[in-house]
């Protein structure tokens, strides 16, 4: 493949630029970024048409997100797009963690088997981004109108009015809805001035994509208070076609415009890798992060998913990752308010839910980026001493903060959860969290699952499902339909809590888990899905 970040994508001629009233879209999503573009696709594979409004005439420069977690590798998988990142990307599970040169522990993400995606596949942003452009093509139902920018944005009572910027000039769109996935210096944010609040931290990280050939295990790398960065923290990663990661913590004093140029970066490079190290750098950057987010993600008519909505430091691969499971839980709740079969309270349930992500992911990320940089001399002898222990105190290791690994978050108090039966058993799989995968009848059982309103009954009961059957009609009638499956796979049962006794789950379209029973009733299957919707 030749390199993706020399593909320039047209600006192209809209009718709308002419038209002599606002043209009208159901939606319209700024960035075309991993979350615009999985948001787009999503909708669209619901039968939604978007248009998608990008300033940028490339893909992102750098390799930006490059750890796709499990879970928004399941997500991308359900739109058509998870084999090229599996097939592009570097698979891992497994990390190491050093103190000076002494390795202190090691993990693995995913011990067991019988899933569908890996723990972690490592591959730049570009990549992603450009598989997503190739699925959003083929839908035939995503307008992406590159070098274009938002200049205006007014709510009315009949939408968003929105002015857009082009190389023809300026035009106007009237948007039932608005998505802003444009980044961490949201255009649509500031033309809103609506502030972030949270938390800035001074220390500073160089990034440094080098392409070398180097044969080593693809497993994550961090070293604390290496010899080669002495008192600071260094990150090691594979990406595809012979790149690596490197990120190294410089600190608050450190000249940024030094930093940068290639002959200092080159030092630090071979520092960690050995002076005879053969490398050409692929992209430089220094950044100083932030732990920050937005008080409300919905807006009226204008809801912010991603880096616009929220920021986090880099430790732990949350930010790309969350941003994707934003638009996971966005798209179905669009598609259901768009199409009437669902209160426009129902997108409440978005920031509701995401919102408690972003708090979640904000707390992991700020105490790793705590760990990793004290910030007081008893904060950094309590780091190290732990660090000391862990080599032979496994009680010590659980201390030990290089940056919690992207999990998905379990909306464990969602207003739309409903019923749980199983209470305190399966907590993996209970109300509000992601469904697992299984093997399922020679497949997948998330691919079987799909996008829809499920229920799942898990277990070996004939006479339940039976009765199942009988209700097939009943629920497969309703206004927003529920499909019907079942499974008796060893593992399914196992993580599900049905080893011993059946058990039946109601799946949102999302894949979260709605409720859950031990007994089959189609009125409280229905009553569930109610509440699911926003309805009751």
């Amino acid at each position: 493949m030749n390199d993706v970040r020399d593909i320039a994508f047209a600006w192209k001629h809209s009718p709308d630029q002419h038209a002599a009233a606002p043209a009208h879209h159901p939606v319209v999503i700024v960035g075309a970024g991993p979350v615009g573009l999985a948001t787009a696709i999503d909708l669209a594979a619901k039968g939604h048409r978007s248009v998608i409004i990008e300033r940028k005439s490339q893909l992102s420069d750098g390799s930006r997100a490059i750890c796709w977690a499990k879970r928004t590798l399941e997500i991308m998988d359900r739109l058509g797009v998870g084999q090229p990142l599996l097939d592009k990307g570097v698979t891992w599970k497994n990390g190491k963690v050093f103190f000076d040169t002494a390795q202190v522990f090691a993990f693995d993400l995913l011990p067991e088997t019988g899933h569908r995606m890996p723990a972690f596949v490592n591959l730049q942003q570009y990549y992603f981004e450009h598989y997503c452009v190739q699925a959003a093509a083929k839908t035939g139902l995503i307008d992406i109108r590159w070098q274009e920018d938002v200049r205006g944005l007014e709510q009315t009572a009949d939408g968003v009015l929105l002015t857009v910027g082009s190389p023809e000039g300026t035009y106007r769109l009237l948007a039932d809805w608005v998505v802003a996935a444009d980044g961490a210096r949201s255009t649509v944010r500031r033309l809103m001035d609506l502030p972030f609040e949270g938390r800035v931290f001074e220390d500073q990280f160089l990034i440094c994509d080098i392409k070398m050939k180097l044969d080593r295990p693809v497993e994550r790398w961090f070293w604390f208070d290496p010899p080669f960065n002495r008192g600071r923290s260094a990150l090691l990663h594979k990406q595809a076609d012979e790149r690596w990661r490197l990120d190294f913590q410089v600190g608050q004093e450190a000249d940024r415009d030094a930093e940068v140029k290639p002959e200092n970066a080159a030092r630090r490079v071979r520092g960690m890798l050995g002076e005879d190290v053969d490398f050409e750098f692929d992209w430089i950057s220094i950044y100083r992060f932030q732990s920050r987010r937005l008080q409300k993600f919905r807006h009226g008519r204008v809801l912010f998913a991603g880096d616009s909505a929220h920021q986090v430091s880099p430790f732990g691969a949350r930010g790309g990752n969350s941003g994707v499971q934003d638009a996971d839980n966005l798209a179905w709740k669009l598609d259901l308010v768009v199409r009437g079969l669902a209160p426009e309270r129902l997108l409440d349930s978005y920031h509701e839910e995401r919102a408690a992500a972003a708090d979640e992911n904000l707390l992991h990320t700020t105490r790793s980026t705590d760990f990793i940089a004290p910030k007081s001399e008893m904060s950094r002898i309590f780091r190290d001493a732990a660090l000391a222990l862990a080599e032979t105190e496994p009680f010590a290791r659980r201390l030990i903060n290089s940056g919690r690994l992207s999990t998905p978050t379990c909306y464990a108090q969602s207003s739309l959860n409903g019923p749980d039966e199983l209470a305190g058993e399966a907590l993996a799989a209970r109300p509000g969290a992601a469904a697992l995968d299984a093997p399922h009848d020679n497949g997948w059982l998330l691919h079987t699952l799909g996008g829809a309103f499920t229920g799942l009954w898990v277990g070996r009961d004939t006479q339940v499902a039976a009765n199942m059957a009988e209700a097939k009609g009943e629920l497969a009638h309703r206004a927003v339909p529920i499909r019907l499956v079942q499974t008796s796979n060893a593992e399914a049962c196992a993580r599900y809590g049905a080893t011993d006794a059946p058990a039946f789950y109601l799946i949102r379209p999302d894949q979260h888990v709605a409720a859950r029973w031990r007994t089959f009733s189609a009125a409280a299957v229905g009553h569930a899905a109610d509440r699911a919707l926003a309805r009751t």
